[in-house]
């Protein structure tokens, strides 16, 4: 299992703040008390005096505790697409199933490594995530990268389904179900042991993709699932 990457100390966020980025000083010290604390102990009275900076100064940048959070979240979500991107990079361009795993992949291991972040992003109570349009077109955009892949697999005759939108709300789930286990710490119960959590994740994620896709030889014999009209919102 990777190591968690820690959350910004406040010496960082202090020497970022000395170096006049007050508001990702702010950011900084609301992602290290949530990793250390808990979201709910995060207040902005509080980043402020980690921060070394005066009560009022932080609502120059933030208007309440929602609007910080919101922002760690925006930030959480940059990372998280980057991490997307990567994988992406590294899959085979010609394999639409292999990008959609890769997808998988890389969110159960951003969240790994990211458990804060995780569950900041998360966490609609914490932030304001439809008033934030940055959240809403990043979000927007992954749920579009991973529509094109399985429309990609569905003209190949990669999917047994037909049913894009329900592939993808399928392996949405199942990906955010395992890094919530993960961060609750489910899977002792499930005797799995700490050593072997990401390895055993990514086995069920390849366990039901391949339930979900057809083998490359499969789709040159058979005809492909009729697509199901979308429904317009």
């Amino acid at each position: 299992m990777r190591a968690r990457r820690p959350a910004p100390s406040s010496t960082e966020a202090k020497r970022r703040y000395h170096h006049g980025d007050l508001r990702a000083a702010l950011i900084a010290e609301a992602l290290s008390i949530a990793a250390t604390e808990g979201i709910e102990k995060v207040s902005v009275r509080e980043v402020a005096r980690r921060a070394g900076v005066s009560p009022g100064a932080p609502f120059r940048h933030f208007a309440d505790k929602t609007a910080l959070m919101t922002a760690v979240a925006e930030e959480a979500m940059d990372r998280f697409r980057a991490e997307i991107d990567a994988a992406l990079a590294k899959a085979d361009a010609d394999d639409p199933i292999a990008g959609f795993r890769a997808v998988g992949r890389a969110f159960l291991s951003w969240a790994m490594r990211n458990p804060t972040h995780f569950a900041i992003i998360s966490s609609r109570q914490a932030i304001d995530f439809p008033g934030s349009q940055r959240l809403v077109n990043q979000n927007t955009a992954i749920q579009e990268l991973v529509d094109h892949l399985l429309q990609k697999a569905l003209s190949a005759g990669r999917l047994r389904s037909g049913d894009t939108r329900l592939v993808q709300l399928a392996g949405r789930a199942l990906v955010y179900g395992l890094a919530r286990m993960f961060t609750d710490g489910h899977f002792e119960s499930w005797h799995v042991p700490a050593t072997e959590v990401e390895t055993r994740m990514e086995a069920v994620l390849d366990l039901v993709v391949e339930s979900l896709a057809k083998p490359p030889s499969d789709a040159t014999t058979n005809p492909n699932p009729r697509p199901r009209s979308r429904r317009r919102p």
